[in-house]
């Protein structure tokens, strides 16, 4: 009769139930990860719809800004992208229907401090940033994601409707960049958007690593406002 052999019997060409296990649950090979493909960024602050006559002295003034032509060259050639606009009904009557197929998201920034004009009582305090995100934002510690931002105006920086550094950066959050993304500004004006990255990539820097040699923000950005209208 052919025997039965006792499972808890070893030898040498059988294994131990113990050794099996290892072999069957052996810790997984960690490899390297992988890095995430890094995007491409714009980030857009034209001269406001019915503003462009405020920029009649700059060298790259060329008239009002196409707003179509712009988005779909955002849509056709970035992976995420920002776009500040004002909040007049003519703002919104031309870029609504240009925006509403992109999907992108109609974010405000909010001015805790705000211009007040003369014979304009209501003030003009918050304005329309509107993202497409790159990728899906990610909860982090360096910031409460939310789709507004109060923050107030700068002052003394040379012309009225410059954007603080911490509205680019909470922009920066919104479209879901990451320091290795290539951002493009595409109406620089002085370079103060640019700066602003270069001080949010700032952020994911170690300890022990060296700063890169980023160049300072700018004491002077374009304008955006006209007399009367949103600042």
């Amino acid at each position: 009769m052919p025997s039965h052999r006792n499972p808890t019997t070893c030898s040498s060409a059988d294994p131990t139930l113990e050794q099996r296990n290892e072999k069957t649950f052996h810790a997984p090979l960690l490899l390297p990860r992988r890095r995430a493909q890094p995007m491409k960024i714009a980030y857009a602050d034209p001269p406001y719809i019915g503003c462009a006559h405020l920029y009649r002295d700059r060298p790259e003034y060329a008239g009002e800004v196409d707003h179509a032509a712009l988005i779909a060259r955002l849509e056709r050639d970035y992976d995420g992208w920002i776009l500040h606009a004002a909040a007049t009904p003519r703002s919104f009557a031309t870029l609504a229907p240009l925006v509403e197929p992109t999907g992108a998201r109609w974010m405000a920034w909010v001015k805790g401090f705000a211009a007040f004009k003369c014979n304009v009582p209501v003030a003009w305090a918050w304005e329309p940033v509107i993202v497409k995100p790159a990728r899906k934002p990610v909860v982090s510690k360096r910031l409460v994601l939310r789709d507004w931002i109060q923050e107030s105006i700068t002052l003394r920086r040379g012309l009225t409707g410059a954007k603080p550094e911490a509205v680019c950066h909470w922009a920066f959050e919104m479209v879901a960049a990451r320091p290795e993304d290539a951002l493009d500004d595409l109406f620089p004006g002085t370079g103060a958007v640019t700066a602003a990255w270069h001080s949010w990539q700032r952020k994911f820097t170690l300890p022990d690593d060296p700063l890169p040699d980023f160049p300072q923000p700018d004491s002077t950005r374009r304008g955006r406002s006209r007399p009367g209208g949103p600042s």
